[in-house]
């Protein structure tokens, strides 16, 4: 009896340092624009996973598959010569005008995110116009409890939070705001 109390007590205290030693939590963000170009124009534009041209911290694409489930893609950022991302394609409907990617290998120097998966979409508007949908989720670049601070969360929603919105910006550049 006295050692299933004591066995008892030591779990309960044992249970505090166990929950401070989870690890990182999955973070998400969501971003959006409002575009004033038909759906079917923004998807022309976005839609081939093989063709990052309209992002400007993309360099040049490369890719095997098309639209293909599976099909890869490693995106040089920059200049010639600039660091890599490599993705992988995991769900794509041209008529839902949505696709879904994860990262398979970037240097958390270039982009401090882990486990990264990826779905851009876009949406009819009701005045023709359309809704660009960009979400993300991701662990931090640093897996581990005590993050250096640019590989931890904050860095990390940061740095995606910075693409997206680089993306986005661009669409908007190209196709005018939406209402204007």
């Amino acid at each position: 009896m006295i050692r299933r109390t004591f066995l008892a007590a030591l779990g309960l205290a044992l249970v505090p340092a166990f929950a401070l030693a989870h690890g990182p939590t999955r973070q998400k963000i969501t971003l959006t624009t409002e575009v004033a170009a038909a759906p079917d124009e923004v998807w022309a534009a976005i839609g081939d996973f093989q063709d990052m041209s309209w992002h400007p911290a993309v360099h040049a694409t490369t890719g095997e598959n098309g639209n293909e489930i599976d099909a890869t893609r490693v995106l040089t950022l920059g200049e010639e010569g600039g660091p890599t991302i490599s993705e992988v394609l995991y769900k794509y409907s041209a008529d839902a005008m949505s696709y879904s990617y994860r990262i398979t290998d970037v240097k958390v120097e270039v982009l401090p995110v882990t486990n990264y998966s990826s779905h851009l979409t876009v949406k009819p508007r009701d005045d023709g116009g359309s809704l660009i949908e960009w979400r993300g989720a991701f662990y931090r670049g640093y897996p581990n409890n005590d993050p250096p601070e640019e590989l931890n969360d904050q860095a990390a929603i940061a740095a995606v939070t910075a693409v997206y919105q680089a993306g986005l910006d661009a669409l908007v550049a190209r196709f005018g705001a939406a209402g204007s």
